[in-house]
């Protein structure tokens, strides 16, 4: 049974990750459609076709690797012809008569090549012939050759679905604000249903919170420093010359509901720590409430050095890399957790979390691979905390459902926080201004932009779109470093896969 709940995790995954990639996709194919381009293809996933359909113009289908997805607008790579059209200004005119090609010279000393001719062509006197100079020429032809070709091919690829009169219906031919409104509109889909999904969880579902009925009580206080160098073994007993705990002392048992100490009344669980902690080494009365009835002890808070964490919960780190400490009042019980909605007025700052920490995540990301690269060749732990790709999340999805450690509202809230996460993450990491993501054709339309209102400024006229083409190298480039990047943590996450366990024990 087990097995099969974890494929069945893994399926919800692959279907809710299909789901965001095609709305995604969606997002963009809407405005386009809404602006009279020509969509061809409408496909979610990579690779071989699975299913599809044609309505109008344009194949709907799904293809074998969920795992991307895109659809097709003619255009994405301008004829050369269109890039270099240029209209001019009111008012302009052509110095000297009709305008000429750079590329058809006329008359004695007209530049050829970028040297001078005399009449017949002959060399010019005093001209020194280089008889290397052909065969270095032959060498850059051929390597500009070879990126010429290459261009032309993307540009021939983009716009071979072109018919006669349909010029006004490719991509290139939108205004800039139309092109940047297709092209925000699929990272901006993420980001809404990331938001949703987010609603949804925190204020839904809600969010488990500690109250001031006791869950637990703890028998000793052992200090921080001394617990580090016990055996495993010893990690959850007493031994007899430990100090045993004021609530363990005093009685305090399960259920008991605290509701004051040292005068001062606990609503919630952080005000409660806070006074524990600001009563270190003093004698204090406790108020509690069991089975109805109220009662009051006094005790001593014990002074004992605990683990310094920051505002997040986690454990603060010496350089060498035992836990920082400090000395804080201790008394000895655990909570009870309730699941209770979020605040709606707190809940923008949850957003706001979410996704400052996803760009934070993406801007660290080369010292993340680095780690990960370590993991990979060498003995490095695995970060439960680190980068995981789509194997490994599909992982952790399968041990979330096939679990029995968690009920199923925790298991709801912990598939929506992942897919939510997810969907912030695409949304991120589509506006990097790279081709070939989303954020790198936002990047052209700007400065696509910005060229026309410098050259309407001075009166050059408009000129025709941005070359595209051109960024082929910076393309390719940031395309291999994708895949390679994703075959990393494939492998990672095959070879030493980050568990729910150890998800669990870092605090995330």
């Amino acid at each position: 049974m087990t097995v099969v709940l974890y494929i069945v995790g893994i399926i919800l995954f692959l279907i809710g990750i299909s789901i965001s990639i095609a709305l995604h996709e969606l997002g963009h194919l809407t405005p386009a459609k809404r602006f009279g381009v020509k969509v061809t293809h409408y496909m979610v996933g990579f690779g071989p076709t699975l299913f599809s359909f044609r309505r109008g113009e344009t194949e709907y289908g799904i293809k074998a690797f969920p795992l991307g997805g895109f659809i097709a607008m003619p255009g994405m790579y301008p004829p050369e012809e269109a890039t270099k059209s240029r209209l001019e200004g009111a008012g302009a005119t052509v110095a000297g008569g009709p305008a000429r090609s750079a590329e058809q010279p006329e008359g004695p000393g007209a530049a050829v090549d970028g040297g001078v001719t005399g009449t017949g062509g002959h060399l010019g006197e005093g001209a020194v012939r280089d008889d290397a100079a052909p065969l270095r020429r032959n060498r850059k032809k051929r390597k500009g050759r070879l990126f010429e070709d290459t261009m032309a091919d993307a540009r021939e690829f983009s716009n071979q679905e072109i018919e006669p009169g349909e010029e006004h219906r490719t991509f290139y031919a939108l205004s800039v604000p139309k092109r940047l409104v297709v092209m925000f509109s699929g990272p901006f889909v993420n980001l809404v249903l990331g938001i949703l999904i987010m609603g949804i969880s925190l204020l839904g579902i809600g969010v488990t919170t500690p109250t001031t009925t006791v869950q637990t009580v703890v028998e000793c206080a052992v200090p921080a420093s001394e617990a580090q160098q016990r055996p495993a073994s010893e990690q959850n007993t007493c031994r007899d010359d430990d100090q045993l705990t004021p609530a363990w002392e005093a009685g305090i048992e399960p259920g008991d509901e605290i509701t004051a100490i040292a005068g001062v009344e606990t609503k919630d669980w952080d005000q409660l720590s806070s006074v524990i902690k600001e009563h270190a080494g003093e004698r204090v009365d406790v108020d509690f409430v069991r089975d109805g009835e109220s009662q009051t002890v006094t005790v001593p808070i014990i002074a004992t050095e605990r683990p310094k964490v920051d505002d997040s919960g986690q454990a603060l780190m010496n350089p060498d890399g035992t836990p920082q400490t400090e000395t804080q009042g201790f008394f000895g019980v655990g909570p009870v957790f309730e699941r209770d909605s979020l605040p709606l007025g707190e809940f923008p700052g949850a957003v706001w979390d979410q996704v400052s920490g996803v760009f934070h995540a993406i801007a660290t990301l080369p010292v993340k691979l680095v780690d990960i690269g370590e993991v990979a060749v060498g003995s490095k732990d695995r970060d439960a905390e680190g980068l995981v790709g789509m194997v490994g999340v599909g992982r952790i999805a399968g041990e979330i459902v096939s679990t029995d450690k968690i009920d199923v509202m925790d298991k709801a809230q912990m598939g929506l926080g992942m897919l939510g996460s997810l969907n912030i993450f695409l949304f991120a990491f589509n506006m990097i201004p790279l081709l070939p993501l989303d954020g790198g054709h936002i990047a052209v339309g700007l400065y696509e932009g910005a060229r026309r209102r410098i050259n309407r400024w001075r009166g050059r006229g408009l000129v025709g779109p941005f070359d595209t083409a051109k960024l082929l190298p910076l393309t390719y480039v940031c395309i291999g470093l994708m895949l390679c990047m994703t075959a990393l943590l494939i492998y990672v996450d095959l070879v030493k896969p980050i568990t729910l366990d150890a998800i669990f024990n870092s605090g995330g």
